[in-house]
């Protein structure tokens, strides 16, 4: 089997974004959205145990590695920042890895609502970028916070896992935390942060209860939080964030969460004629009518409110997936397969 600095090598010099290794298949790669064969070969038992070994980066993170099933690191491979993740299947490890980019890209170069452009400009509040895995999330973000770097006096802090993109600081100082490195948990280096003098805090995932409550608590008090959520829509994220808390506090929290949310962007990638992805995006910017639904837990109305919000830069999923049609960006067919309203996106797409 190629070294794993091969595999990045060619994955990167094809346009790929994700590379597989499973044990009796030939090692695939992910191009334009479809996973293809990088060898003919099939990969033994015996090299993933080798590759997984070399990736573990320790005697102690492998034995963690077949001990509870799955690891999470990044590393630099052929001068290629990659993120990792290890598990077991059938009792042999596998490996999906992800090749990010070697330079943060310009956030005006995303294909993002021009309204985005705006969030470094933010002083405090959450932000929440949402979509599946693999829909540009980490991307995004980091766009965001270089942007910043470049063009303002600050603190940041990321708690991270792993961390991914490395910011080069400029005029901010930055401090990246990778959870169970530096910290044992996301609430817990979350707490910690607010001790920090941090003017602007990414949390890598919203995942529980303890997580969001302080996330709220450091934008009541004057922070910028930029956190992520796997959620199809702003209506779901604050839905999302709301039912980790007991039915008794719901109210509570939308209540807070109407009063610091300040916008949700929603990403999903879409195969583009031709090759490649195209990036389709949800715009919620969070105005006193929305504010009014959070609290009142009227978030199916939420969609609506996007929807005419058009003047002030937002837009829905089907607005943006209408406009990648109407520049030839993508079929009629993928059109369809993304849309959240397909008779909307079928009357409008012409």
């Amino acid at each position: 089997m190629m070294t794993i600095e091969e595999l990045v090598t060619k994955a990167k010099a094809d346009g790929a974004s994700d590379i597989h290794v499973i044990c009796g298949l030939p090692p695939k790669y992910r191009v334009g959205g479809d996973l293809e064969n990088m060898a003919d070969m099939p990969v033994t038992k015996e090299e993933c145990l080798s590759l997984a070994k070399r990736l573990a980066g320790s005697e102690e993170a492998f034995e963690e590695l077949m001990t509870t099933g799955e690891l999470d690191a990044a590393d630099t491979f052929a001068d290629n920042r990659c993120r990792i993740h290890l598990f077991k299947q059938q009792g042999v490890p596998s490996l999906a890895l992800r090749i990010l980019s070697e330079h943060i890209p310009e956030l005006s170069t995303l294909g993002l609502p021009l309204a985005v452009l705006d969030l470094p400009k933010l002083h405090k509040g959450i932000v929440l970028v949402t979509g599946e895995t693999g829909s540009g999330k980490s991307t995004t973000l980091a766009a965001i916070l270089d942007n910043i770097n470049h063009h303002y006096r600050r603190h940041i802090v990321t708690l991270e896992d792993p961390v991914e993109y490395m910011y080069k600081p400029d005029l901010c100082a930055i401090n990246q935390r990778e959870v169970g490195k530096d910290t044992q948990s996301f609430a817990m280096g979350l707490r910690a942060s607010l001790r920090e003098d941090p003017n602007v805090i990414l949390i890598g995932e919203m995942r529980d209860r303890d997580t969001i409550e302080t996330a709220i608590t450091a934008a009541e008090t004057g922070h910028l939080v930029f956190g992520t959520l796997h959620t199809g829509s702003a209506a779901d994220s604050i839905d999302r964030m709301v039912q980790v808390f007991p039915e008794a506090a719901q109210q509570q929290i939308r209540l807070q969460l109407s009063m610091v949310l300040q916008a949700v962007l929603t990403q999903q990638l879409i195969q583009k004629k031709g090759g490649g992805r195209a990036l389709a995006s949800e715009y919620m910017i969070v105005t006193d009518a929305i504010r009014n639904l959070i609290r009142t837990g009227n978030t199916p109305q939420i969609a609506n409110a996007v929807a005419t919000s058009a003047e002030l830069g937002g837009q829905t999923m089907d607005q943006s997936i209408i406009m990648l049609v109407r520049k030839g960006l993508i079929t009629r067919e993928n059109a369809l397969h993304y849309a959240v309203n397909k008779d909307f996106v079928t009357r409008n797409m012409n």
